[in-house]
């Protein structure tokens, strides 16, 4: 299991019964998790929750607040800062296990500068900024959503990095990646967070089982002669770290490049707990 202990503004205060509990920089919020099954460890906690998400049986759901929050606020990691916010979906714009995955990126871009980094399924932007300031030359951000790359936009802004060479393209993966091997582009590392299920900006359909071999083949063409590394970050259900090892081992050896391929879950530890709350895997390809 890959945790991380660096992220200061964010705790996970508790998990279980399908919950999870957390600090956002003083902000406690009550959010479902489907992999947190077993009972609450701290149960006086609970009710200190600033906002608690309520998903629907019909799906979606709703936010209940114990007393007036800001629509959004700032937090930290290092020297980075980040928008958070509660959405309809739960999310709050940020998920705080890629920090290990952060810290990743910035020692492998920080010991070669100048890197071109390529960022798949990019969402908000975090591992994108974290690519930026540690010395990235160019950094090309992909999502879907047009909204959620004006929310990278302001995460780039509050990092100060607006002097940095970041490229924000909303545009279906699959596509992009195939366009950018006919115009002959070349990355020295390649990060990707594929969803289950989703649509592209034109509705194309994203299925991981169907579409995770065709893009993995897309970027292993897209990768320099001396690339740094492909990161895969998964969360489908089914998918164990040996699959994805398996998968990822199987690509890399049959286009020649050699290095490392590590596969693992990723996790948050539970604050002044013995236990780590799962939350998803991630598979990484080094030199």
């Amino acid at each position: 299991m890959i945790t991380s202990e660096n992220f200061a503004d964010y705790i996970l205060l508790d998990a279980g019964d399908k919950e999870k509990l957390e600090s956002w920089k003083g902000i406690i919020l009550r959010r479902p998790d489907p992999m947190a099954i077993w009972p609450k460890n701290k149960p006086e906690l609970w009710e200190k929750a600033d906002a608690y998400y309520h998903r629907s049986s019909s799906g979606g759901g709703h936010w209940e607040y114990a007393r007036k929050l800001p629509e959004a606020w700032n937090v930290s990691y290092k020297d980075l800062t980040f928008k958070v916010s509660p959405t309809n979906f739960k999310h709050t714009g940020l998920f705080p296990e890629q920090c290990a995955n952060w810290d990743f990126i910035d020692e492998k871009i920080s010991a070669h500068q100048g890197a071109r980094i390529l960022n798949l399924f990019a969402y908000t932007g975090a591992a994108s900024m974290v690519a930026a300031k540690a010395g990235a030359a160019e950094v090309v951000h992909l999502d879907a959503s047009k909204g959620i790359n004006e929310w990278a936009k302001e995460n780039m802004k509050l990092s100060a990095l607006q002097d940095k060479t970041i490229r924000f393209i909303v545009d279906d993966a699959l596509k992009f990646t195939a366009r950018e091997i006919r115009r002959g582009r070349k990355y020295d590392g390649i990060i990707m967070d594929p969803p289950s299920y989703g649509r592209g900006p034109d509705n194309e359909l994203f299925r991981f089982e169907d579409k995770i071999n065709p893009l993995i083949i897309n970027c292993m063409r897209l990768l320099s002669d001396d690339p740094l590394f492909l990161i895969i970050n998964t969360y489908t259900t089914g998918y164990s770290p040996t699959v994805m090892y398996n998968t990822l081992k199987t690509h890399m050896e049959a286009n020649g490049f050699k290095g490392e391929v590590t596969a693992d879950e990723i996790g948050i530890q539970i604050s002044e707990s013995p236990y780590i709350l799962p939350c998803g895997q991630t598979t990484r390809w080094s030199k």
